[in-house]
């Protein structure tokens, strides 16, 4: 393995500790939060990468990206960035949300056909959230 997958490959379970530490702070407070997964293009790293965080209902999913917990998706992705090394300018550019009702209306439930088609297009789904 060469030296820079092998990087990759530290900073890949390094970010995956820090973004279930988040995962789980957040589930207790969050109203329908379900999970979140993150997706990183490491030759445009720190700038590509996205972290999904995804709902069980589209209702809860507007609710938190409209109210107080839109903040807190924010500062537990920023925490979990920081805890790892990663320095962005903007953590709203970082962050998008979705849920289980948007992937199964739109992709039969198949997450990685859902997240796989938002890196090759570069699509935010969710609006900025």
């Amino acid at each position: 393995m060469n030296s820079s997958k092998r990087t990759h490959a530290g900073i890949e379970r390094e970010l995956a500790r820090a973004l279930t530490w988040a995962c789980e702070s957040a589930k207790s407070g969050i109203v329908g939060f379900d999970w979140l997964t993150h997706r990183v293009d490491y030759q445009r790293f720190p700038d590509s990468l996205v972290v999904t965080w995804v709902f069980d209902t589209e209702k809860n999913r507007s609710a938190a990206i409209s109210g107080p917990d839109c903040s807190r998706m924010h500062d537990f992705t920023l925490a979990a960035f920081e805890d790892v090394g990663i320095t962005v300018a903007d953590i709203t550019r970082h962050v998008e949300s979705d849920s289980e009702e948007r992937c199964k209306a739109a992709h039969g439930g198949d997450w990685d056909l859902r997240l796989s088609s938002r890196q090759r297009s570069g699509g935010r789904h969710g609006k900025g959230h």
